[in-house]
């Protein structure tokens, strides 16, 4: 399993499509408020992965440049006319001085090397600019999510993300004080989306004896919970950052 931000997610793009939770409607409405008409706007989603914001974004009417450096998880997103896939990085983007409207990084701030991101963010954002940095923070106060990550923590390999970015992260220039925003996130699932949200994970063994004991447990906790159509509900807690350029 490749260690690199850039390739570790290659053999898990198909599970990521699948089985990755999407974002709240508050959070998007919260990253593009007082920004004018979606319609004028073109934002950056850097470390776009299978495009879940991206296309979030451009059902609003935003244009978006996808920035996503791994060709697996870039090749898997669903294709929409106002997202333009680009192969780069947070920190060469390759987009223009002064272009975009936001720049956005969901689930994603924490593998970048961040002085050298936020300085990019800082050339490409037209003034006044935005930052909007998310996570989903999974709310462990369900049984199904209690249950679901202590199985997966208990399989994971030690280089797990500690994702501590999501309570406070931490920006450089140009960006200063950011201001929070909460919304909550319902997944529905059933058994082999639940199965593939724990391989989408890239500190998760994805063979082998130890991925065929947590799939089987996992398994197991989705039938102990399932309603009679066979879906389960893994609650996340959205917290968003926003950062503004004046």
């Amino acid at each position: 399993m490749s260690r690199s931000p850039t390739t570790r997610f290659s053999d898990r793009a198909d599970d990521y499509r699948a089985a990755r939770p999407s974002y709240p409607a508050g959070a998007v409405d919260a990253m593009l408020a007082g920004r004018g008409s979606p319609a004028t706007l073109a934002a950056a989603d850097v470390g776009a992965g299978t495009g879940i914001m991206s296309r979030l974004l451009a059902d609003r009417g935003v244009r978006v440049f996808a920035i996503e450096p791994n060709t697996p998880m870039r090749n898997a997103g669903e294709a929409h006319p106002s997202v333009t896939p680009i192969d780069a990085t947070a920190e060469a983007t390759t987009l223009d001085d002064r272009c975009v409207d936001l720049v956005v990084c969901a689930q994603a701030y924490h593998w970048f090397d961040q002085p050298g991101a936020c300085a990019e963010f800082g050339r490409v954002l037209k003034r006044p600019g935005r930052l909007a940095l998310v996570w989903n923070e999974a709310d462990e106060t369900t049984p199904v999510s209690a249950g679901y990550y202590a199985l997966v923590r208990a399989a994971a390999s030690a280089d797990a993300p500690y994702h501590a970015d999501a309570r406070e992260p931490h920006v450089f220039p140009p960006f200063g004080d950011g201001v929070t925003t909460i919304a909550h996130y319902d997944h529905t699932l059933d058994a082999d989306r639940f199965v593939a949200r724990a391989r989408s994970a890239s500190y998760v063994p994805s063979s082998g004896n130890a991925w065929d004991s947590l799939e089987r447990e996992l398994r197991r906790l989705h039938a102990q919970h399932a309603t009679p159509d066979d879906r389960i509900t893994m609650r996340y807690r959205t917290r968003l950052w926003t950062f503004d350029i004046r």
